[in-house]
């Protein structure tokens, strides 16, 4: 068995990421509308009828906007902390079910731990959904890689993980200075080298796909983010995360084929539409 992956969008105008196997899938965040998630699933051959559960990592609007229209209309459980769910009217309540950080949630086939990070939201967390021994991280929005970052992301084969400003871009950009210590915080964002840094300290063996997501439409760019990666993918995947469109929907397979599977993914970076 496999799991089949795709960000529908990714960055600060909204995020939604797709995580399934062939009958069971969760949506993380629900920060684009109703009808572009619908309409980024169909073009991407996309059920969205498999979609067992949605899971909220914090408040920020570009994680929630989505959430209520998508789940009221299909009727999908919105899983989210108590104190998150306390931050807004974004929610169906009936459908709402909280849950704790490292509790294991089992969402028909799939197995679903939530773990806490830092960032500036009140109760955020991170996630790996797990299928017949695959993993896949969803870790984005974080100012650090903390203890539980790297050790989450150590079990991954294949992670959405934030990216979001060149530390250069951001310096020298127009942002104001509260904004920009904000960003850079522990609470704020990681930057393309923290990033980088995490993956060359602690990337698994195993691991075969990196979604370099959450990048900052101002103080980044899928170029710049890529250059730091490309040198030291070796025979990992580097695919950018697009703010503008979905990503390709990637397998990611079980742990005895990744010998075989290695082969297939000496690729170039890609950048949507093209490659550098």
């Amino acid at each position: 068995m496999a799991l089949q992956i795709a960000s529908l969008n990714s960055g600060s105008n909204g995020n939604c990421y797709y995580v399934g196997n062939d009958i069971d899938a969760v949506l993380i965040d629900a920060g684009i509308s109703c009808r572009e998630t619908e309409n980024r699933m169909r073009q991407k051959g996309l059920d969205i009828s498999k979609v067992r559960a949605i899971f909220i990592s914090h408040e920020h609007s570009d994680h929630v906007k989505g959430v209520a229209r998508i789940a009221d209309k299909y009727q999908i459980p919105v899983f989210i902390t108590e104190k998150t769910a306390q931050r807004g009217p974004f929610l169906v309540k009936h459908l709402s079910q909280h849950f704790c950080a490292e509790e294991i949630i089992q969402v028909e086939s799939l197995t679903v731990v939530a773990f806490a990070k830092k960032h500036d939201a009140d109760d955020p967390h991170s996630f790996i959904i797990s299928h017949n021994g695959v993993t896949v991280g969803v870790i984005t929005d974080i100012g650090t890689a903390c203890d539980q970052v790297v050790k989450y992301f150590k079990q991954c084969h294949a992670v959405f993980l934030e990216s979001n400003y060149d530390d250069e871009m951001l310096q020298n950009g127009s942002y104001p200075y509260y904004l920009k210590t904000r960003i850079t915080s522990d609470t704020g964002h990681l930057s393309n080298k923290q990033a980088l840094e995490l993956f060359l300290n602690h990337r698994p063996h195993f691991m075969t796909h990196v979604f370099l997501s959450h990048l900052s439409k101002d103080n980044n760019s899928p170029e710049i983010a890529a250059s730091f990666f490309a040198p030291h993918a070796q025979e990992v995947q580097i695919i950018i995360a697009s703010r503008f469109e979905a990503s390709e929907v990637y397998t990611i397979y079980e742990p005895n084929n990744i010998g075989s599977i290695r082969k297939l993914v000496m690729k170039p970076v890609q950048l949507g539409l093209f490659e550098i």
